[in-house]
């Protein structure tokens, strides 16, 4: 044991300064909040970052512009599809195989917020947080499991969230989409270890965001003091975690629903 430890010890690799250079990934909703930030540090670390956005067109591009435009050799394609929309989701797969190849990481991070006591919630509003969050992640990894399945050290990152885990008023639809993410990425990280690729999914707390802006002072004050670290998670503290999980170095990792959230449920 002792020898081959330090054998194994001996073949150890400076780390690149570009570790994510020559992987090709693909973020869902990439145009603001956590999505944003993700794409971006993607890019920093070297990787090709394709930007995907719904409607937020101007946004897509200034993301894609930054993570071009930044020192560290990563390059932003913004591409259009609505991840409800399977037509779309093949129309998204088509172009970016014909421009960039097959993709190595796909970060499933497109989600949205239809809050409402389920007293009053509408089947409508139940069902687009299910369609986009769950189902969304479903076309999507529907659509890149080949290249997920085939890539050297191929990657499947959901991110959720802590209301996944605890629940909350007023967010049944949330929930119910953000924790299904947990057994989808669980049993796709079963059907993926044979060829060597992980599936993993991310559960930020609360995160300054659009979302939690919105939410009057006095509550964010409530929430704040619930959490240990007594402040919300920047979206960097969410994009560091997937740039790690992207990465060679996190190959040992999968099936697992790892916290972001200042140790709100301690």
């Amino acid at each position: 044991m002792t020898a081959q430890l330090l054998e194994e010890t001996s073949d150890l690799e400076l780390p690149s300064r570009q570790p994510l250079a020559d992987r090709t990934c693909l973020v869902t909703g990439a145009s603001r909040g956590i999505g944003r930030s993700i794409a971006c540090e993607l890019g920093r670390y070297g990787a090709t970052v394709v930007v995907n956005y719904r409607s937020s067109d101007a946004a897509a591009h200034e993301v894609a512009e930054t993570i071009s435009d930044t020192d560290g050799d990563g390059e932003g394609y913004p591409v259009q599809a609505d991840v409800t929309n399977r037509d779309d989701v093949d129309a998204m797969r088509g172009g970016v195989h014909d421009e960039l190849g097959e993709i190595d990481v796909l970060v499933n991070n497109a989600g949205i917020t239809q809050d409402r006591l389920f007293t009053d919630m509408s089947p409508e509003e139940w069902h687009r947080a299910i369609d986009v969050s769950l189902n969304g992640a479903f076309n999507c990894t529907h659509a890149f499991y080949d290249d997920i399945n085939a890539a050297d050290d191929g990657r499947l990152i959901a991110i959720s969230s802590v209301v996944g885990k605890q629940g909350n008023v007023g967010q049944a639809n949330y929930a119910a989409a953000k924790s299904g993410l947990f057994g989808f990425i669980r049993s796709l990280a079963l059907e993926l270890a044979p060829s060597g690729s992980t599936a993993n999914c991310v559960a930020p707390g609360f995160t300054r965001t659009e979302m939690v802006e919105a939410i009057p002072d006095d509550v964010q004050a409530e929430i704040r003091d619930d959490i240990p670290l007594d402040r919300f998670a920047s979206t960097s503290d969410i994009a560091g975690l997937v740039r790690y999980l992207a990465s060679e170095e996190a190959g040992y990792i999968t099936g697992e629903v790892i916290d972001v959230n200042g140790g709100i449920d301690l």
